[in-house]
């Protein structure tokens, strides 16, 4: 598989986590340390199963424990403090893009049963190819949630740039 847009998407996730003085959601939605302990564990289960599909084995992928917020506050107590939980993520995505960038075309277009939730709302749950979840952060999951990201930024008073 070709993961050069998946490096690209971390690579601004990360410059987006990175900024100074998030705030939290508007909305009451994630703060930036929930959104990247959210990526950690997507990412982790991504792998999962395409290691799961090298063995041999038929995995499947199921998000709700991604959303689950007493498993993304255990992922954050793990890490002292935000500079931590980016470089967990940076280090998480080389080694999900090294895998993906390694797997076959055969088992690239293995379908791995999925189900997929946001917001409470079912989004998916029929058989995706392995290709499928993995470019499906590079072409959603993971721009989405920089966008969401860069929503925490809290306005610095003369600085008109800051909710740009």
């Amino acid at each position: 598989m070709d993961t050069t847009e998946l490096h690209s998407a971390y690579d601004r996730l990360l410059d987006a986590a990175a900024v100074p003085g998030l705030g939290d959601a508007a909305d009451g939605g994630w703060n930036a340390d929930q959104i990247l302990a959210h990526i950690l564990s997507v990412d982790a289960s991504v792998a999962a199963v395409a290691l799961g599909v090298v063995a041999g084995s038929r995995p499947t992928f199921d998000n709700r424990i991604c959303l689950d917020t007493w498993n993304l506050g255990r992922i954050i107590a793990e890490h002292s403090d935000r500079a931590e939980l980016i470089d967990h993520v940076r280090g998480q995505a080389t080694i999900l893009c090294d895998i993906a960038d390694q797997l076959s075309e055969q088992a690239a277009a293995v379908l791995v049963p999925s189900l997929l939730l946001s917001h409470d709302a079912l989004v998916l749950d029929q058989p995706v190819p392995l290709a499928g979840l993995v470019d499906g952060l590079a072409e959603d999951h993971v721009p989405a949630h920089t966008r969401q990201l860069l929503e925490l930024r809290v306005a610095v008073p003369g600085h008109a740039a800051a909710r740009r």
